[in-house]
């Protein structure tokens, strides 16, 4: 058994799966600010559950950059210099636990979920912020694994600022005073798109993936608004560079889940190779 857990700004998701993907029971508790009462729920949640199981390895998703067993810094949690793996080595005795960013986690998944595989993508969830994730041959890509897309510094309005800060979902109630889910206006979204486009803008030339997959709660609007995109894209890049093929994510509620259980699934096989 493969145990995921996605750790939200507001709740946090255990689920289970069979080694074929046979997603089982999920538990769900809201996400306290304290790491400390964090770790706490969660190893009871945990031990409750699954005590009685036989698991063969948990994978934790976090909202932030990780790196040797760190969360670096979390936004939306309000954590820095976590120590996470520490925490999490006793969660269910003897059992080991993999620790990565969520967006990176979702990008596996919604990469994965495409048929072909593309030799590279990027995987751009657009909510309350944006966050990025690099496949390349369908895993993370490792050298940028601790990339931050949505933090791009591009100039919009007349100043440089960050992608996430006139783009997101969070901008975009900000700017339009209305949720993606109630904009019909074809001129407003064509103004969000040009919102988003100034960040792919500079992060394709950069990493030129052959798609970009656009996941998170405005993504599950994409009918909406890729056509504009695709063409701004397209008008506005070098004659050179073309435009990746632009995607919305399959399974935007469940992309971190799943892509949990690839991530533990991949651990299991390598590790039975070393055998």
């Amino acid at each position: 058994m493969i145990i995921t857990i996605d750790t939200g700004g507001t709740k946090t998701l255990i689920s289970s799966f069979s080694k074929n993907g046979r997603m089982g029971a999920s538990v769900k508790f809201p996400t306290p600010p304290d790491q400390r009462d964090y770790v706490a729920s969660l190893r009871q949640t945990l031990r409750d559950n699954y005590a009685h199981e036989s698991v063969d390895v948990i994978v934790v998703a976090l909202p932030g950059i990780i790196k040797d067993g760190v969360a670096l810094w979390c936004q939306n949690l309000g954590w820095a210099n976590f120590e996470a793996a520490k925490h999490f080595k006793d969660l269910l005795p003897g059992v080991p636990v993999l620790i990565e960013n969520d967006a990176n986690l979702a990008g596996l998944a919604e990469t994965r979920a495409l048929n072909p595989v593309p030799v590279s993508s990027l995987y751009v969830t657009i909510s309350t912020g944006i966050g990025s994730g690099f496949c390349t041959n369908g895993f993370i890509d490792p050298g940028l694994r601790h990339s931050e897309a949505g933090h791009a510094l591009v100039e919009f309005d007349g100043r440089v600022q960050r992608w996430e800060a006139f783009a997101s979902g969070h901008a975009i109630v900000n700017v339009y005073k209305k949720f993606a889910r109630d904009i019909t206006s074809k001129r407003t979204w064509r103004q969000i798109a040009d919102r988003m486009s100034r960040g792919f803008l500079a992060v394709i030339p950069i990493t030129q993936p052959d798609v970009i997959i656009i996941g998170g709660s405005v993504g599950s609007y994409f009918d909406r608004y890729g056509d504009f995109l695709t063409q701004t894209l397209t008008e506005r890049l070098p004659s050179h560079i073309p435009c990746p093929k632009i995607v919305q994510a399959q399974h935007p509620e469940q992309a971190v889940v799943y892509g949990c259980y690839y991530y533990g699934k991949d651990y299991l096989a390598n590790q039975k190779a070393k055998k």
